[in-house]
């Protein structure tokens, strides 16, 4: 999958599942129960144990696009891609991790929060800006950030839940990325991954309906 397919992907689906969790056996049923809600984009953020032996795993499924999340350096996604990766996400903007995607032929998010490190993500060839961590004034900071700089693809992420995202997607938002709404850490823990798949159906739906 190229860059762009993925931005079209993306930009078609609107949402993806985000897992960071520090519980090995739970990283797949959990994950699993997304899917099961309707997710189609997915993410594993290398920071979950066995990371890159899940991206291996879901990315040779039919109807999925996989990704690694927290990616830090170059090695990391050669790593991730290597094992089928199709996006990177790093929480940063770092110029040799954005070189690396797109030598690598994969579209990469850099973690961004202010205007000036969306632009500089942008200018470095980033064709998505991750809003990370998404700000307390919320969709009113997405649409404030998008008035002088409109061909920003802002992606927001942590602070986005069922009661805020029809906000993010009206100001302007490219598409968001769940994680703890969705992956509730509790319910991880205690294996309830039923829970996991009501709200992936009920996070899904209030995409749609925006």
């Amino acid at each position: 999958m190229t860059p762009d397919d993925f931005v079209g992907f993306l930009k078609n689906h609107r949402a993806s599942a985000i897992l960071r969790t520090s519980c090995a056996e739970a990283a797949r049923p959990a994950m699993e129960a997304a899917v099961h809600g309707g997710f189609r984009i997915v993410e594993f953020t290398l920071t979950t144990p066995g990371a890159l032996e899940l991206i291996e795993e879901f990315a040779g499924r039919d109807g999925l696009v996989v990704g690694a999340g927290t990616v830090l350096s170059v090695e990391q996604a050669k790593a991730a891609v290597d094992r089928g990766a199709s996006f990177l996400v790093s929480p940063v903007v770092d110029e040799k991790v954005i070189e690396a995607a797109g030598a690598l032929g994969v579209a990469v998010m850099p973690g961004t929060h202010t205007p000036t490190e969306m632009l500089r993500a942008h200018r470095a060839g980033a064709p998505l800006q991750k809003l990370f961590p998404a700000p307390g004034v919320g969709a009113a900071y997405v649409k404030a950030c998008l008035g002088p700089m409109p061909f920003l693809r802002i992606v927001p992420t942590a602070g986005v839940d069922q009661s805020n995202v029809a906000a993010y997607l009206a100001a302007g938002a490219f598409a968001v990325g769940f994680v703890a709404p969705l992956f509730d850490p509790q319910d991880i823990a205690a294996g309830r991954f039923v829970r996991i798949q009501e709200r992936a159906r009920s996070l899904l739906q209030a995409v749609q309906s925006a």
